[in-house]
């Protein structure tokens, strides 16, 4: 199917309106983070996958926008499910990614807005309310925003794996193949952090980092990381090295290199 053709005008309607989403969520969320007494459902019975009051009125409130300013758009968000629509494009929300670390008080969670056509995404937001940064890619454009000010998004340039450095969020990744998969790769690398959840993909957009490997993952927790990073220069794709706009296995890379070292050690078992 043909990448749907988006021109100027609504170009800049869309950017327009993920600002607007990031604000209303960044507005929600500031409301119940580190507050006393923040309650959380989970919504699995063996695991820990918390829901609080602030994932939900996160996405109400973007859900309330889009059905103003985008109305035959589609939506597909992490807490209310899918919304079909006629354009052809899907918002893809993910009001608080990494609401374990929400619930820890720790500012690595955020808000994670892309926008798809058929193939994938075009345009993605990766929001950390808490700290005031916001990374975009897509549409022509690849920065951030920040208590620093503005400045380009770009990768980190090619280095040896020996010197990478690799994130991922849970030390138990997926299971006891995929993160034996993990520790091959790990093994090789200069330094393994845990824990970042969507900050460690805005990491990589921004040159900090190396390698994010995670497995089980949605698509709502990848359709605006594949964004961000395709537009600052990186590489998004499953262990395979197919796309993976649907999520599950991923593999992000700041570049080709590096992306197929860490794909030979994944594959190797």
């Amino acid at each position: 199917m043909a990448r749907q053709i988006i021109g100027q005008d609504e170009a800049a309607e869309i950017i327009a309106t993920a600002e607007a989403l990031a604000d209303a969520a960044r507005e929600a969320t500031l409301l119940h983070f580190r507050s006393s007494g923040l309650a959380a459902e989970s919504k699995e019975a063996v695991r820990f996958d918390p829901v609080t009051v602030a994932d939900r009125l996160s996405e109400e409130r973007m859900r309330a926008i889009l059905a103003d300013r985008r109305p035959a758009d589609g939506i597909l968000g992490e807490e209310f499910g899918a919304t079909e629509g006629s354009s052809g494009l899907t918002w893809v929300l993910d009001p608080i990614d990494g609401t374990r670390g929400y619930l820890s008080g720790t500012p690595t969670w955020g808000v994670l807005i892309a926008l798809s056509d058929a193939e994938g995404p075009v345009y993605g937001v990766i929001d950390q309310p808490y700290i005031g940064e916001r990374f975009i890619g897509g549409l022509g454009r690849a920065e951030m925003t920040g208590p620093q000010g503005r400045a380009g998004l770009k990768v980190r340039a090619p280095r040896p794996l020996s010197e990478a450095i690799l994130f991922t969020t849970f030390p138990e990744l997926g299971t006891v193949e995929e993160a034996a998969a993990f520790r091959r790769v790990a093994a090789r690398t200069r330094l393994v952090r845990y824990g970042m959840d969507c900050y460690a993909y805005a990491l990589l957009a921004a040159g900090q980092i190396d390698l994010v490997i995670e497995a089980g993952l949605q698509a709502y927790d990848v359709q605006a990381p594949i964004a961000v990073i395709e537009a600052a220069g990186g590489i998004v794709t499953d262990w395979q090295g197919r796309p993976c706009p649907q999520g599950g296995r991923v593999l992000a890379a700041a570049n080709a290199t590096v992306h197929a070292e860490a794909m030979r050690l994944l594959d190797a078992g």
